[in-house]
């Protein structure tokens, strides 16, 4: 009989042994589920911001698009190029007097 006892004590060592290496695993599991969500969430925020701001340059840009549609259907061509060599060239007529504010430099 003291050999019978001197084995199930083993045994159960043994058992508990497994026992609690199955439920590390089930926390090891649970810890890296959670961390994984946390992360995909972080990532999709992150993602909806950069949609976000890339949806408001293709509204610019899509509003600039439509004034330079507009200039280019309409009949006065001269009209456009005073324009453009106005404010991206710095033109400006013989007798044109221009003043700028070197304030906010």
């Amino acid at each position: 009989m003291g050999i019978i006892l001197s084995k199930k004590p083993k045994r159960m060592e043994r058992s508990l042994f497994n026992g609690l290496l199955v439920k590390l695993a089930a926390v090891a599991v649970a810890i890296g589920c959670t961390v994984i969500i946390v992360s995909t969430n972080r990532d999709c925020s992150d993602k909806e911001t950069e949609l976000s701001e890339i949806q408001t340059k293709i509204d610019t840009l899509e509003a600039k698009n439509s004034e330079l549609q507009r200039d280019l259907n309409s009949d006065d061509r001269s009209g456009y190029i005073e324009k453009i060599a106005m404010e991206q060239h710095g033109y400006a007529y013989p007798d044109e007097r221009r003043f700028y504010d070197t304030s906010r430099d």
